[in-house]
């Protein structure tokens, strides 16, 4: 079958990396490899990525984008996957992207991000996001909803699609500082659909804790709206605090 790599930017990420390290060891079958790119953490990150064994690699320019463009130039598998550090992945994951990679007719894929903390499950927000892969694409793009089975995916999903693929679309545009995984699904479409598979993933609820419930879902659906009309991406930056 084909190999995986993982792809985790990074930046100030000791409180989680951890976590999603050890739980990525658990996958079967086995990713082919898992590569931390970081961008200059000041904490203990990539000692933590050392200790676990991961090939840690400092990209020369911070930036999700710029960092996982990286991470997909040094990796040697067929398909790629990009995890954010706080995310938690099923163990199955590598055998889903090679099932749902194996339809040549599917470019892209995700999954169904279920955003948790401690205490609570952000049911308001898991269903917002949901929805959000849909409405967007559907009020923004609906030719390419109905024609070529866009859907709007975003970072905390676990986006994954074929290394020939990302780099014949150019991979993340470095310039945006904002829905980069957003725009590489609208590029990405030349190849194929973009599929939201029924799994999970679970993601860290930091920001909506930091922002508060109704804030963070008035942002994220704003931000969304912005983003359909094709507004600058630094203009939506402001919206989008870098929270730790």
């Amino acid at each position: 079958m084909p190999g995986v790599s993982i792809v985790i930017p990074t930046f100030n990420e000791a409180n989680y990396l951890g976590r999603t390290l050890k739980q990525l060891h658990l996958l079967a079958p086995a990713a082919g490899e898992i590569i931390v790119v970081d961008g200059g953490s000041q904490d203990k990150t990539v000692e933590i990525a050392n200790a676990a064994g991961i090939k840690s690699i400092v990209s020369p320019n911070r930036g999700r984008a710029a960092q996982m463009n990286w991470g997909a130039e040094v990796a040697t598998g067929e398909m790629l996957c990009f995890v954010h550090a706080d995310t938690l992945v099923p163990e199955d994951l590598v055998a889903i992207i090679q099932t749902v990679l194996g339809d040549r007719q599917v470019a892209c894929g995700g999954f169904i991000s279920v955003m948790e903390g401690g205490q609570t499950t952000r049911w308001g927000v898991v269903l917002n996001n949901f929805l959000k892969t849909y409405y967007a694409p559907l009020l923004f793009r609906p030719h390419l909803f109905f024609g070529k089975g866009l859907r709007v995916l975003f970072g905390d999903q676990v986006i994954f699609c074929r290394r020939d693929d990302f780099w014949s679309c150019g991979g993340f545009d470095t310039s945006l500082s904002i829905c980069e995984d957003a725009n590489l699904c609208l590029r990405l479409l030349d190849y194929g659909r973009i599929r939201l598979v029924n799994r999970i993933v679970r993601t860290s609820d930091r920001r909506v804790e930091k922002l508060g419930a109704l804030r963070a879902n008035a942002i994220y659906f704003y931000v969304g709206i912005l983003w359909g009309l094709g507004i600058s991406a630094d203009y939506l930056k402001r919206f989008y605090q870098d929270i730790r």
